[in-house]
């Protein structure tokens, strides 16, 4: 059979996964919201890296055969071409395409991986290392082997640098080191493959590790949906230990004195089935809340190639903010702001804030560290704002602070503080009027929709999704104000 690049990095972080991916793909989970979303900004980031050795052509995708991309990428190496994007080979039934391949003068070449990561990871190396062992096999006389990847501290000015953008580290001599181990890989890849059943594996770090594994569902099937592996800040290796002994459930840990404090609450509550609630902690928590109370959250999305002046590459750009300002009888007054589509929206966004907020008021946000570092970035890009700004950051509390501390846990909350799961917890109602919400339900789709209105020609379809912009981040605020009720009533 033959095994592509991704094939061979499948293998070596799972064989099993391997196999299913050949014999058995209907369990293999299909990409989700978030998945696609970096799969589209590889294909972008891929795309906008061929400008480095610009004047190249690429190797069609569609509409070719594998067999037809190799014997295009040799006619154009024998017309002299100095580079070819996705340059396409075969050795020993192993398939590779070269993001870049730039051919020397001397007709040695050169070996360039893309990446839309911002540093050299691991898998990369294995990635690039296959393909030197293609091209090393086939006879090139290969120089040099880059991963090309995103610069995240470069800041765009009025034109974009791609030399600035991209950073080149050679990695040649890792991917060198690698080659001993290739051949050992690929016995045991195609000895699994040979199987005709499904293939044994035991759980391990390797279902989640360098990503998660889109046959975790099938595999891990007999694993209960909540178990001893949802056990909050457990070390990975702790959890393993205690599944091969057969424990999966709550019920049968015995000695909870070997986990944290936090942990031992989150195991008893299980065991016992009900609420631990630290009354004195959260009135304590409560007191430090002074009226009128705002409860703020911003959405964000970013940027792998930066469009505009002042930002880098993977920043949290916000466009769009709610705001339920709570008096202290309950009264509550709703503010919002969402930019216009196409600019950059983080003057616009910021000057409202100030507006909208007064410089001594007490800010509440859930996990307040990403609104504080929203609020951060944007004093320091604007100076004439920084001064409102920096106030507004200091007067920020974290809603989150008694699920973190967890001062306030109940099963529900399944061993988590994200508000993912507090919502569903303290306040299943509002957790449905998400679901009731149409074309934006999450952050993610709220990433994704604001960039797509600036693709969109039609208005009723840009208002409609405008409008669904609103509705969904007002109801995160909305929440907050819900959540905050529940913690009042456990005093």
């Amino acid at each position: 059979m033959k095994l592509s690049k991704s094939l061979y990095t499948r293998g070596l972080q799972c064989s099993k996964s391997l196999w299913l991916k050949k014999n058995k793909k209907e369990v293999l989970s299909k990409a989700d919201a978030s998945q696609q979303m970096v799969l589209d900004r590889g294909n972008e980031v891929g795309d906008l890296a061929c400008e480095l050795f610009s004047g190249g052509k690429e190797i069609p995708f569609d509409g070719t055969s594998f067999e037809q991309k190799i014997e295009l990428t040799k006619k154009w190496l024998d017309d002299g071409l100095k580079d070819i994007y996705e340059a396409t080979f075969e050795y020993d039934g192993i398939l590779v395409m070269v993001d870049i391949l730039h051919i020397n003068d001397d007709k040695s070449v050169e070996i360039y991986e893309v990446k839309s990561s911002t540093s050299v990871k691991g898998i990369y190396l294995d990635d690039a290392s296959i393909q030197y062992y293609v091209l090393h096999n086939l006879g090139y006389d290969v120089k040099k082997v880059s991963i090309v990847h995103i610069n995240n501290k470069y800041v765009r000015e009025d034109e974009l640098e791609l030399d600035k953008l991209f950073t080149i580290v050679d990695v040649k001599d890792k991917v060198l080191a690698l080659q001993k181990d290739i051949p050992k890989h690929l016995k045991h890849f195609r000895n699994q493959l040979d199987k005709v059943s499904e293939p044994q594996m035991p759980l391990g770090k390797q279902c989640d590790y360098p990503y998660e594994c889109d046959a975790k569902s099938h595999c891990w099937s007999g694993v209960p949906e909540y178990s001893i592996f949802n056990i909050s800040r457990l070390k990975s290796e702790k959890k393993f230990e205690m599944y091969k002994k057969g424990i999966l459930n709550f019920d049968q840990i015995d000695n909870i004195e070997d986990f944290s404090k936090s942990q031992q609450i989150q195991i008893k509550s299980e065991q016992d089935n009900k609420s631990i609630i630290n009354k004195k902690a959260i009135k304590k928590f409560l007191s430090g809340l002074t009226y009128p109370l705002y409860h703020l959250d911003f959405e964000t999305f970013q940027q792998a190639i930066p469009l505009w002046k002042g930002v880098n590459a993977f920043m949290q750009i916000p466009f769009q903010y709610s705001l339920h300002i709570e008096d202290e009888n309950g009264s509550l007054n709703h503010k919002e702001f969402l930019a216009q589509q196409g600019f950059d929206p983080r003057y616009e966004l910021a000057k409202k804030l100030l507006e909208d907020i007064p410089d001594d008021v007490c800010v509440l946000a859930y996990n307040m560290g990403f609104e504080k570092g929203v609020i951060k970035q944007l004093a320091d890009q604007f100076d004439e704002l920084k001064v409102g700004l920096m106030k507004i950051h200091n007067n920020i509390q974290d809603l989150m602070t008694p699920f973190q501390k967890k001062d306030y846990y109940t099963p529900a909350m399944k061993g988590s503080y994200s508000i993912k799961y507090v919502l569903p917890a303290l306040v299943p109602e509002m957790h449905e009027a998400y679901k009731r919400l149409k074309y934006v339900q999450n952050g993610t789709q709220a990433m994704q929709t604001y960039p797509k209105l600036a693709t969109l020609e039609d208005k009723k379809e840009i208002e409609k999704l405008r409008e669904a912009l609103l509705k969904y981040c007002e109801l995160d605020t909305l929440a907050m104000v819900k959540i905050l009720e529940k913690l009042r009533e456990s005093c």
